[in-house]
């Protein structure tokens, strides 16, 4: 399949735009965390999990994260430094626990 590149630059500016609207619902207007409820978890893990080919292994530890750091980073991968809770949280072999 070709894309040209004005269809590239528009995906590019759609995913560019879904990821930093998904960073402007986690921070607050100073640029602080703002905490989740534990009823915001399933949705915010759903997006979180939505590029993996392991979802329901995702989702299991997302939301176990989720719900005790009451926190999902923003985005389909990496942005863990916005939660430190859920981005310090490893297993008993020092590997990341949260997805």
């Amino acid at each position: 399949m070709v894309y040209s590149h004005s269809s590239l630059l528009m995906l590019v500016s759609v995913l560019l735009l879904l990821t930093l609207s998904n960073v402007a619902e986690v921070y607050g207007s100073h640029g602080n965390y703002k905490k989740l409820k534990p009823s915001e978890c399933n949705p915010k893990c759903k997006y979180r999990c939505s590029a993996t080919s392991h979802k329901k292994p995702c989702m299991f530890f997302c939301q176990k994260c989720c719900k005790k750091c009451l926190c999902v980073p923003p985005g389909v991968y990496g942005n863990k430094e916005v939660c430190p809770c859920y981005n310090n949280w490893k297993t008993k072999e020092g590997r990341p626990k949260c997805p």
